[in-house]
């Protein structure tokens, strides 16, 4: 599409905020410098962008976080959110319920770590890891169950074939057609080229917010993507736009592979996508962080079957619900069982004594992360207080190896704002107010 056509939204237009999770503003005009990305590059050249701040304790800069502020206008201190699937746990003035009680019909897509409190939303999916209400069709709720149990089993590709079924059907009607053949090279891929299912999936994502955009016209709808964030974060070393000395082995990823771009590429003809509607609307892109090289690589690991596992130590739960990549949340009757289990947990380590997990215990239940930093072969014995696990390789699956960090810096791109020579940093609770101040 080009740009220089383009012409600036008007007001009153749909607005659209794109969130591009972690995305690396700096990667993608290294790309665009190579003739890639036409769209984003044409956007940064006619918009350009801002700088956007976030927390400055280190622990308090991770998306499920940020993505808070960003909707809550409220900085960590002031909302309280600290894990993924908290949102539910407290009452805030999201931006869709500011923006529906003064009269306009809004819409969301994955938002990181929101609830679905709205009256009459034009559409509401929430993000796979955070239980809470859709609103739309019963195949739209159907489908968007499935697609929470396939991005949580992803390590494993374990599908039910209930599961299967309504993605097959999800994918035949919201899926575009027209882009079959990047489906097919996306799923041929995958067996080998792991990323692939990320770009499938969030191809899957953008044409279905498309077309439910297209059938109910909202006001405003914000969209969520991850795939991007999680490329990154196992395949950065692979990016052409890295300049680091670190290199994935060739078991994990081809030498001339390039992940990131793929991604990239993908998210350009999104932009592309969206700014080809008609009327087009006003478009906000965000990322809420990005992401810088680590100095060491380290291992990721999931559990197979959480509930199994923590029933072979001999725990009392009630339910195990998994969370992104190595966590999972553990709910307990009461509060003695969920001290006895942290204990239990807390004590895992190998044999020279390294953790393999971390609890962060909230009363009746458990926020556990496998930290476990190093690789795990077959034999691996994991000791606990009164358990020996003989082949604890036999309860994980290999995830990734971690190649970058969360940086809070983050960037913000208005096509309602045209390019100005002040290009100051703003605060990412700003974009609350900044959606509001659109209409």
């Amino acid at each position: 599409m080009d740009l220089s056509i383009t012409k600036p939204a008007k007001a009153g237009a749909a607005l659209m905020l794109l969130e591009l999770n972690e995305l690396n503003f700096e990667y993608v005009e290294h790309y665009g410098r190579n003739g890639e990305l036409p769209t984003l590059s044409r956007m940064f050249e006619r918009y350009g962008y801002r700088v956007t701040r976030s927390e400055e304790a280190y622990e308090h800069i991770e998306p499920w976080i940020q993505w808070v502020s960003a909707h809550t206008g409220k900085t960590f201190g002031e909302h309280g959110i600290f894990r993924l699937g908290d949102a539910r746990e407290k009452q805030l003035d999201q931006i869709w319920e500011v923006l529906e009680k003064r009269g306009l019909k809004v819409a969301a897509f994955s938002p990181m770590n929101a609830q679905n409190t709205l009256e009459d939303p034009a559409f509401f999916v929430p993000d796979p890891w955070t239980p809470a209400k859709v609103s739309g069709s019963p195949l739209l709720r159907s489908f968007f169950s499935a697609v929470g149990q396939a991005v949580n089993d992803n390590a494993q590709t374990r599908f039910t074939l209930p599961t299967l079924a309504w993605l097959l059907a999800g994918f035949a009607v919201y899926s575009r057609k027209t882009r079959l053949h990047h489906y097919l090279k996306d799923a041929a891929r995958a067996p080998r080229a792991h990323w692939a299912k990320a770009v499938f999936l969030d191809r899957l994502l953008a044409d279905c917010f498309l077309k439910l955009w297209r059938s109910t016209r909202p006001d405003f709808a914000s969209f969520f993507v991850n795939g991007a964030a999680h490329i990154q974060h196992h395949y950065l070393f692979n990016s052409a736009a890295y300049r680091g000395s670190h290199r994935n082995p060739p078991w994990y990823v081809a030498p001339g592979e390039d992940p990131v771009l793929e991604i990239y590429r993908l998210y350009d003809r999104v932009v592309a996508d969206c700014l080809a509607l008609d009327p087009q609307p006003r478009i906000m892109i965000a990322t809420g962080l990005h992401q810088d090289p680590v100095e060491q690589p380290v291992y990721y690991w999931r559990l197979k079957d959480h509930g199994r596992f923590l029933l072979a130590l001999g725990l009392r739960f009630e339910a195990v619900e998994p969370r992104m990549s190595r966590d999972f949340l553990v709910t307990f009757g009461n509060a003695a069982d969920a001290v006895e289990a942290a204990g239990m947990l807390v004590s895992g380590h190998d044999r020279d004594g390294t953790p393999l997990f971390e609890v962060d215990n909230r009363g009746t239940s458990l926020f556990v992360m496998l930290t476990y930093p190093d690789a795990i072969e077959s034999g691996f014995i994991a000791r606990f207080d009164r358990h020996v696990v003989d082949d604890f390789a036999a309860h994980v699956v290999f995830v990734a190896i971690k190649n970058s960090l969360h940086n809070g810096t983050g960037y913000f791109l208005d096509s309602g704002a045209p390019a100005q020579a002040d290009a100051s940093e703003i605060r990412l609770t700003d974009l609350w107010q900044r959606v509001q101040s659109a209409f």
